[in-house]
């Protein structure tokens, strides 16, 4: 029997749950647990519609529970604490320790022996980065299900005041200088500016966007270069038209140092220090590793060895710190296993990239000011269905088989960015790009340009919608929903 543990249930470790069980059938001889400290799944990618009171928090959040026990997935609702790679003294199983967060088992642990691990933790929201950021601070976030109907309520009250005559700022962005998700920033600003449009207000309202990009339609991913009916364009020059069409007014190359109640103060990339006031700020965290202790069997802290400084867990990549003249596509992971540890794998968020993809930037302050990479959605799915692959295949065929891989560098994404929902009026911006780590020896961009475009309208919105319902579907296990990719 093997027993396959997976931490987290977020977009890679519930596609890897699902994956494998299928993979393995339901053959109660192999094992697979997911423990994770949330008892609801949640589709992020529609929190921003949550946001502005376009969709109720149930229409983006169903129990894990019922899922998993149909499909003959043990479920323990709880956080990893320690990993032990080694075992322990009494047992060389590998083991994880953890802490459960059901309301029936309160301050109860438990050691989780397993043969083959997946680390799909997701992020630690960490607001506490920047005094004053967050919904316990005195900015709000989209980051959950909960998050958002806050900022939906505060959107509402904007627009009352609104609404009494009273002109408002309204600032979006992200609120340190290494966030990530520059494109949930994105969406939820040309949300709210549709929104406001909707409601009468637009008049009234300033709408800021305050970013790390250096440029417009960075997203973290260094920007693209698309070739659109036999023009090269750029994904700045494209983004940037958004922006002017739309009135809304960008702070390029801005870290946030402090959020007070009614203003904040950020530092630009020139080491300029200035402050902004607002009635309304929706501002993202930047993301750490999940808090996890490593040790080896005798007890010995081996979490350095195990996770970067970041807190995200080390796998087959390139952390040399090498310097950004000699980035390649080389240094990024393939098979997200542990070279140190074989068989403990991360997916999505949980892996540590060995740098960033957009250029690094620091300001004569020495402040970084630039995205992390991002890794969620698609990615996240991919190599979560990969990593599930690898351990089938290895309790099928023994732990020889060797790992799938599905390098960013090798990966395509695609990425509907709402800006503004609606039926008959809403719309997004649609984008692909292959690869998503940009690879310079291949391609003179970076990217493909036969696979990397960008188109805004209507039928965006649409997608986003179907894309909405159908992972919905796929992540409740229905019938066939097998056939949906990742």
């Amino acid at each position: 029997m093997a027993r396959v543990v997976i931490l987290g249930a977020g977009i890679a470790g519930h596609t890897a749950a699902l994956r494998l069980r299928r993979a393995l059938g339901r053959r109660r001889d192999h094992e697979i647990v997911v423990v994770s400290p949330n008892a609801d799944w949640n589709w992020i990618p529609s929190n921003i519609w949550v946001g502005v009171g376009k969709m109720p928090a149930e229409k983006v959040v169903f129990p894990l529970a019922p899922v998993y026990a149909k499909t003959g997935i043990a479920f323990r609702q709880a956080r990893a604490v320690a990993i032990r790679p080694e075992g322990d003294a009494d047992d060389p199983t590998p083991a994880v320790d953890i802490e459960y967060t059901d309301p029936a088992r309160p301050g109860e642990t438990e050691r989780l022996r397993y043969d083959h691990l997946v680390n799909a933790t997701g992020p630690r929201l960490n607001f506490a980065a920047t005094p004053g950021l967050g919904p316990d601070g005195n900015s709000l976030s989209v980051c959950t299900a909960r998050h958002a109907q806050q900022a939906a309520e505060a959107l509402r009250a904007t627009i009352d005041r609104l609404r009494a005559g009273t002109p408002q700022r309204l600032v979006i962005g992200v609120g340190h200088g290494t966030c990530t998700c520059e494109g949930a920033a994105f969406e939820y600003a040309f949300n709210v500016e549709h929104r406001l449009r909707e409601a009468g207000v637009r008049d009234l309202a300033e709408v800021v966007y305050l970013t790390n990009e250096a440029e417009l339609g960075d997203f973290g991913v260094g920007g693209m270069t698309f070739e659109q009916q036999g023009f090269v364009t750029t994904s700045a020059l494209w983004t940037a038209s958004i922006f002017r069409e739309r009135e809304v007014n960008a702070i390029l190359g801005a870290h946030v140092r402090r959020v007070d109640a009614d203003r904040l103060e950020y530092e630009l990339l020139d080491g300029s220090v200035h402050e902004l006031a607002f009635d309304f700020a929706m501002l993202l965290p930047p993301f750490g590793g999940q808090p996890i202790a490593a040790y080896d069997r005798s007890g010995q802290d081996i979490t350095s060895r195990m996770f970067a400084p970041s807190g995200f867990m080390k796998v087959d990549a390139d952390y040399s710190g090498k310097p950004y003249e000699e980035w390649a596509a080389a240094d990024w992971p393939a098979t997200y296993e542990s070279p140190e540890f074989p068989n403990h794998f991360a997916a999505g968020i949980a892996f540590a990239p060995p740098h960033q993809i957009s250029r690094p930037r620091k300001s004569p302050n020495g402040t970084v000011i630039a995205p992390a990479p991002p890794r969620t959605g698609m990615p996240s799915g991919v190599m979560g269905r990969t990593v599930a692959a690898t351990i089938a295949d290895r309790i099928g065929k023994g732990g020889d088989a060797p790992a799938h891989s599905a390098s960013m560098t090798r990966m395509g994404a695609g990425c509907i960015a709402s800006a503004g929902a609606g039926l008959l009026n809403g719309s997004a911006a649609g984008m692909t790009m292959y690869p998503v780590v940009p690879d310079r020896e291949r391609y003179p961009t970076g990217r493909d340009l036969r696979h990397t475009r960008g188109e805004l309208g209507l039928a965006g919105h649409w997608t986003k919608a179907l894309l909405h319902h159908l992972f919905i579907h796929k992540a409740r296990a229905r019938p066939l929903w097998w056939l949906i990719p990742e």
